[in-house]
């Protein structure tokens, strides 16, 4: 049987930003396009060129993308202008991009108070803009703003826009729950109606969570002929978010009545990093995941004893809709070793370190696994600390250098002028080959000086260092109170673009920082095959 193909859409890189409280780093943009990428979906959104610093220098230097099309975003042509001579649409057109998303307004409402303008000239916008787009080469998609409140209100002028959009060359014309605050039937009904007039291959979907409705409206609107779907990580997206894509994906591929329909880019393989994404976006925002959340949680396939316990150790599927390990996360009842083998294995597997089922060091990686996450680590956004875990337990990755002890001095004072200066000074001693080694280093603050005294001088590992670059460094609390646990993630790179990251965990800033640096540096020299350091007694 011939299934339809499903397209995915993701713009948590541009509506995802509009969350309150969330700024993406560029360095935050490459690392989540290279993550969804890898996942299998079709469009990455990456943000509107021109409009905020961060977009434009993403734009100028785009992630190279695998399979995803890399898309910007940006609005059609205003009022007055025409689209050769439009500042905005031409900045959205010159980024070097495969695909363009152009927002039109669809409500008779906004185009006559918003754009102040007529339904016939708002027509004309679309048609302009669309064309515009092709003309440059790009895979063009009308963004039809407030489609299904502009179609309670008209729906002529409404259908107008999408086959004006449709007529000049759009490959996708998507509807959009812009207010989120259509329900699924409404969805489905008007979204039918959508289709009599667009074909459904190009029809897409795009629904604001308002009403907790989003991902419904989503499979609603798929029911009724849609065929592409966008959404964002985890939900997130101004006010209450849009449809999550954490949640459409395994759905898409796991419940049979749309997986015998459909196929999508991503495949049961890939979904099962899916867990390991979501985290890791979470991980990018300094926020705990929602332990809660459908598939992915750490409570998903959570059984406390009694009744539910009993009834999965005998059969899972008595209390588990899909299989834990299909989406790469677990069950937990007192997680068996088996369930944490296979997770480990699979983990493994992604860093390229192959091992037996029937490893007896397993058991051993697999308990301090758990009882590492217990303290506070965690390995979805720090893949190198994991990887240098795991091979330490296997007995595969030498000590290279030892880091006895190391001083960190912040001192604030008051210059002669009575200005407030503070400076912070790092000393750490090492020992390479028995031999000590003791370096200073002065920073901005107190996590750049001891970097910088960490990587002074270590002997013949030093030449393996000169381009190691720290480039993000966050901070997450996870106790309360002054004597509060504290993790720290560290993003390090090199000359060849190759990006890894660590954590560290302490009741001290410092200490968990040190860590975090630590293991930088030793998966920096595992990677490059640094030769290993002679055990001998300290001079």
């Amino acid at each position: 049987m011939t299934r339809e193909r499903l397209y995915l859409f993701d713009t948590t890189l541009r509506d995802g930003a509009q969350s309150q409280g969330v700024a993406f780093s560029v360095e935050d943009k490459h690392a989540i396009a290279a993550a969804l990428d890898g996942l299998g979906v079709d469009y990455v959104e990456g943000g509107w060129p021109g409009a905020n610093p961060t977009d434009t220098a993403f734009f100028g230097a785009p992630p190279k993308l695998k399979k995803a099309r890399l898309t910007a975003f940006g609005m059609t042509r205003r009022p007055g202008r025409s689209a050769s001579n439009d500042p905005g649409l031409k900045t959205v057109l010159d980024a070097d991009v495969p695909a363009v998303c152009l927002v039109g307004k669809t409500w008779d409402y906004h185009v006559e108070v918003a754009l102040g303008t007529t339904t016939h000239e708002a027509v004309k916008l679309i048609a302009d803009s669309i064309a515009a787009a092709v003309a440059r080469g790009r895979e063009a998609m009308l963004d039809a703003e407030h489609f299904f409140d502009g179609f309670k209100a008209n729906p002529t002028f409404a259908l107008e826009c999408l086959r004006a959009a449709a007529d000049a060359g759009a490959r996708w014309v998507v509807l959009c729950d812009t207010n989120g605050g259509t329900l699924p039937h409404e969805v489905e009904r008007i979204v039918t109606e959508a289709a009599r007039h667009i074909p459904g291959a190009k029809l897409g979907i795009h629904a604001q969570n308002d009403t907790g409705n989003a991902v419904a409206n989503s499979l609603a609107a798929v029911r009724a002929g849609v065929r592409q779907v966008q959404g964002t990580l985890n939900g997130i997206g101004e006010r209450c978010g849009n449809a999550n894509l954490v949640t459409l994906i395994p759905t898409f591929l796991l419940k049979p009545e749309f997986a015998d329909v459909f196929e999508t880019g991503v495949s049961l393989e890939q979904l099962k990093q899916i867990t390991h994404v979501s985290r890791l976006l979470d991980d990018r925002l300094n926020r705990a995941p929602d332990m809660h959340a459908p598939y992915v949680g750490d409570a998903a396939f959570a059984h406390k004893g009694g009744l539910h316990g009993s009834a999965v150790a005998k059969d899972p599927r008595t209390y588990e809709h899909v299989p834990p390990e299909a989406i790469g996360n677990r069950r937990h009842v007192l997680v068996s070793d088996q369930a944490g083998k296979a997770n480990v294995l699979g983990r493994l597997k992604e860093s390229g370190i192959d091992v037996a089922a029937d490893d007896a060091r397993l058991p051993r990686l697999i308990a301090e696994m758990k009882e590492r996450e217990h303290l506070g680590y965690s390995y979805d956004g720090a893949a190198a600390s994991f990887e240098l875990m795991a091979l330490r337990a296997l007995g595969m990755v030498p000590e290279y250098f030892q880091v006895p002890s190391f001083r960190v001095i912040v001192e604030r004072r008051f210059t002669a002028k009575g200005e407030a200066v503070t400076t912070s000074d790092a000393m750490v001693k090492s020992i390479v080959d028995g031999k000590v080694f003791t370096s200073i280093g002065e920073g901005n603050g107190p996590v750049n000086a001891l970097d910088s005294a960490l990587r002074q001088d270590l002997g013949k590992y030093s030449q393996y260092l000169e381009d190691l670059e720290l480039v993000d460094y966050k901070v997450r609390i996870l106790t309360q109170g002054t004597a509060a646990v504290t993790r720290v993630m560290v993003e390090s790179r090199d000359r060849t673009g190759h990006r890894w990251s660590t954590v560290g965990v302490s009741a001290n800033i410092i200490d968990a920082s040190f860590q975090a640096l630590f293991d930088a540096i030793v998966y920096k020299l595992h990677r490059e095959g640094a030769p290993a350091g002679v055990s001998k007694a300290a001079e």
